[in-house]
């Protein structure tokens, strides 16, 4: 994790990470990965949430084992450590999938957490079990610099717009500028983080029925204290960070 890592995390809601994986974590995660499955994913995308319970997870062992969490500690500011996740999101996306997103979204809005606030977290790490140099397959699609954006909308409509879900534009995203989206790029065991707040949502896969799916294990990542500092962060998305 660099500086300059960390200065592009902050201006444009997300960085990709080359080279955290070596050729056996990958092996080991696309193993766990398919002992999820229940049989041949169908074309387009599958996502699938464990949850780790007391007992742990394969997953969360991973996340370990791959040092997620001191790596993701690099774009937070002294003081701040990152919580164990208590669950993933695996998502593949098996071609032919022809879509292109029409707007961004957030995450852990609808629904949102059981006391009714927003279900907000730091970053998101997704874990590239996949290449993903080429653009149209299966890959992640951000809309950059909207972190900044959406945290100004905030701090004018209060935090809790973000429950407001019938003030979104379809997505649900609110109406703020946009910009033009970029597909996510880089190989195989390649680590994305994107700020809570950073627009996103999934591209098609324009490959051929027979090409590799995308294979991502996402992880929705917490800085201690965060609950309680929720409010301030999506009115100020550098809070937290380094």
């Amino acid at each position: 994790m660099t500086g300059e890592m960390q200065k592009t995390f902050k201006t444009q809601g997300y960085v990709v990470v080359p080279g955290v994986l070596t050729d056996d974590q990958i092996a080991t995660g696309r193993e766990i990965v398919a002992g999820l499955l229940t049989g041949p994913p169908p074309a387009g995308p599958l996502f699938l949430w464990p949850r780790f319970g007391p007992g742990g997870h394969p997953l969360l062992e991973f996340y370990r084992e791959i040092g997620l969490a001191e790596l993701a500690g690099r774009l937070l500011r002294p003081g701040l450590a990152v919580q164990p996740p208590d669950f993933a999101q695996v998502a593949l996306t098996t071609p032919p999938f022809e879509h292109v997103p029409g707007s961004p979204h957030v995450d852990g809005i609808t629904p949102g957490e059981e006391d009714g606030r927003p279900g907000t977290f730091s970053m998101l790490a997704g874990v590239w079990l996949t290449d993903q140099r080429e653009t149209g397959r299966g890959n992640l699609w951000v809309w950059p610099g909207t972190h900044l954006r959406l945290g100004d909308y905030l701090a004018e409509h209060g935090p809790e717009a973000l429950t407001r879900v019938e003030e979104m534009r379809p997505g649900p995203y609110p109406n703020v500028e946009l910009g033009e989206p970029v597909q996510a790029t880089g190989p195989a065991g390649s680590v994305l983080f994107a700020h809570y707040l950073l627009g996103h949502n999934i591209g098609g896969h324009f490959g051929p029925a027979g090409d590799e799916r995308r294979e991502t294990i996402y992880f929705r990542l917490r800085a201690s204290g965060h609950r309680e500092r929720w409010r301030e962060v999506v009115t100020d998305p550098l809070v937290e960070l380094r």
